[in-house]
Formats: structure tokens, C-alpha cells, sequence
């Protein structure tokens, strides 16, 4: 039995951390994505997709205007409120699930909740924009701090740890001891090790490994795998859209170390991961 953390609302539902494993949609509204890029970065494609995403089991859907993989360059603050705020606003107006606003920018995190995005997720851990944990404290949401050395450009140039969970774990006590400083609560902070940022495609499997630890920080964890190149590595799929299988292993053994949050655009495979996984790993789970 996972230990109990505070449950957290999100709107009108409630997120038991433990009871299951809850599903994040990746909705990049991106032209040059990994994985699906370009696929979903017009107002009617993603309000098409979002509805999807909804109907086969997501919790929350995650929307991106800045792609993260390796290499990507950063586009400018207007170009990115100008790719997600219509998108927020119209999935609010749609849709009751939980939104989160995918930025690394305290200035797109504002303008995200005030358009109707009730969390933040930022894959600096806040160490992108220095404004972001006073500002994501003032608006009172809860907030995704993840680990990631250097930028998208430099990450994969970073992943010479010499003590890789030590590491990690050390950096999310600093971050989270600045964010509660800050204003935010405990119970609104989330941790994702952040698979793929600054890793050799063995140490991600080190990171979902260590889930459980790092879950003993105080705060649910979020693990991210889905489509990521530290697959297609080891299974030889050069296709992001070929690693279903991998990912579906990857989000299995993240169940079992004890993940509390998928991050995912398989979503309709990955919930009947989720709920078969639930019901082996974690018996004494809430009954559909």
C-alpha cells in the first residue's frame, strides 16, 4: 500500500494519490513536436482532440506551445501565448477536465489560468523563469516541478551524474523547500524526474525505479515515458509513433514502483494499462 499523501482538488474532482494511477494527455499545439508535431496547433484540431482525449479516460489534458525535446530552439513569449491562450480558453469553454498549461514562463502561466487552466507544468522545476513559484503561488494552483539540467539545446550534453537518484532527490528537496518559501503548499506540488531531460536511456529506467523514493519527498509523482526516444533507442523504433509497446512497459513497471500521475499520448492503450496495472500492483485500489 502506497503511504497516504493529502488528496487534491481540481475543480470538481478529487485526485486520491495511491488510489489509482490518473492519466495526463499530452496535447502539444506545436509545429515541431517529437512525436506530434503539427497534428493538433489548429483551434479545431485540438478542440477535436481534446474531446477524444476526454472520452477515452483522460484526467487532465496537458497543453504545450513550446516543444521541449532535444535540440528544440525557444520561440518567443508572444508566439507562445498566442499558440495555447485560444486553445485554453476554448477547451474551458468545452470541457470540465482538469487543464494544465505545459511553459516554463510565469507570464504564460498567468495568462493559461486566468483563460481557465487550473495547474501548471513546468519542465524547468522553476528554474527557467525566476518569477514562476511566487507567481504560480499567487494564483493558487498546484504545480508540476520537474528535474531537467541545462535547456533542450544543452540536456543530453548533462547526463554525467555520479550519483543519479542522490542527485535528483537532492535538487527536488531544494526546489521544493524554494516553492513552499514561496507561498505554494506542499499539497499542490507535484514531482516528475523527468525522463528523457538530461538522461541516457538507461538512467530512465533508474529514475521509474526510484519512483517510490522519491514519492517519500511528500509530494505525488508524475512519470513521463510516452513515444520517448530512450525507447526507440532500445527497441530500435526510430518512430515515435512505433513505441506504443515500449511505452505501455514503461508506464506497467512505473505502476508497480508506485507513479501516481501518467504522462501520456496513447491515452486510450495506457488506460487499459492503468487499470489492469492498478488491479495487480494495487489490490486494495478503489473498485471501478
Amino acid at each position: 500500500m502506497l503511504d497516504l499523501l493529502p488528496p487534491l482538488m481540481l475543480r470538481d474532482r478529487t485526485f486520491h494519490w495511491g488510489d489509482r494511477t490518473y492519466l495526463m494527455g499530452v496535447m502539444n499545439v506545436t509545429p515541431d513536436s517529437f512525436s506530434d508535431g503539427g497534428e493538433f496547433n489548429t483551434l479545431e484540431a485540438a478542440r477535436d482532440r481534446a474531446h477524444y482525449l476526454v472520452k477515452v479516460g483522460a484526467d487532465i489534458i496537458d497543453i504545450g506551445g513550446q516543444s521541449t525535446r532535444p535540440g528544440a530552439t525557444p520561440i518567443s513569449l508572444t508566439e507562445e501565448l498566442e499558440r495555447t491562450i485560444p486553445i485554453v480558453k476554448a477547451l474551458r469553454a468545452d470541457l470540465e477536465v482538469p487543464l494544465s498549461i505545459d511553459t516554463n514562463r510565469a507570464v504564460v502561466a498567468v495568462a493559461a489560468v486566468e483563460a481557465g487552466a487550473d495547474l501548471v507544468n513546468d519542465v524547468s522545476g522553476g528554474q527557467a523563469d525566476p518569477a514562476m513559484f511566487s507567481t504560480v503561488a499567487r494564483l493558487g494552483v498546484p504545480y508540476v516541478l520537474m528535474h531537467m539540467r541545462g535547456t533542450p539545446q544543452t540536456m543530453q550534453q548533462q547526463t554525467d551524474y555520479q550519483d543519479l537518484i542522490g542527485e535528483i532527490t537532492a535538487f527536488f528537496q531544494q526546489q521544493l523547500a524554494q516553492a513552499e518559501a514561496a507561498g505554494m503548499a506542499r499539497s499542490h506540488l507535484i514531482l516528475d524526474p523527468g525522463i528523457g531531460f538530461a538522461k541516457t536511456p538507461l538512467q530512465n529506467f533508474d529514475l521509474i525505479r526510484a519512483t517510490a523514493q522519491f514519492r517519500q519527498l511528500g509530494a505525488p509523482v508524475l512519470i513521463g515515458p510516452s513515444r520517448k526516444s530512450f525507447l526507440g533507442h532500445l527497441l530500435n523504433r526510430p518512430a515515435p509513433k512505433d513505441r506504443l509497446w515500449g511505452t505501455a512497459a514503461a508506464c506497467c513497471g512505473a505502476i508497480a514502483h508506485g507513479a501516481d500521475i501518467l504522462r501520456v499520448h496513447d491515452v486510450a492503450q495506457m488506460a487499459d494499462v492503468c487499470r489492469i496495472a492498478d488491479l495487480t500492483f494495487r489490490p486494495t485500489r478503489s473498485q471501478p
